[in-house]
């Protein structure tokens, strides 16, 4: 069984991948808001909101892929680094 070290990953990698982990995890959370948001209205019988705040909603989608490319990044990252 094999231990993967982290310190032979390269740090600029590292530090991108992990910086589009939380980027993506920031968008996405502001993108689901907004998307609970713009769903109250109809499920409470209220006026539809702004457009605007129907446009935020297209985050939700733009962070999670953000968000997957990070981890993605950091896998191959991690993957690269373990000898055979």
């Amino acid at each position: 069984m094999s231990t993967i070290d982290s310190s032979r990953t390269a740090p600029r990698e590292a530090g991108r991948a992990d910086t589009a982990v939380r980027v993506g995890t920031i968008v996405f959370a502001v993108g689901a808001v907004a998307t609970l948001a713009t769903l109250t209205p109809f499920l409470i019988g209220a006026d539809a909101l702004p457009r605007a705040v129907y446009l935020l909603s297209v985050l939700m989608p733009l962070g999670l892929a953000v968000l997957i490319g990070g981890v993605v990044a950091t896998a191959r990252g991690q993957r690269r680094s373990v000898p055979d």
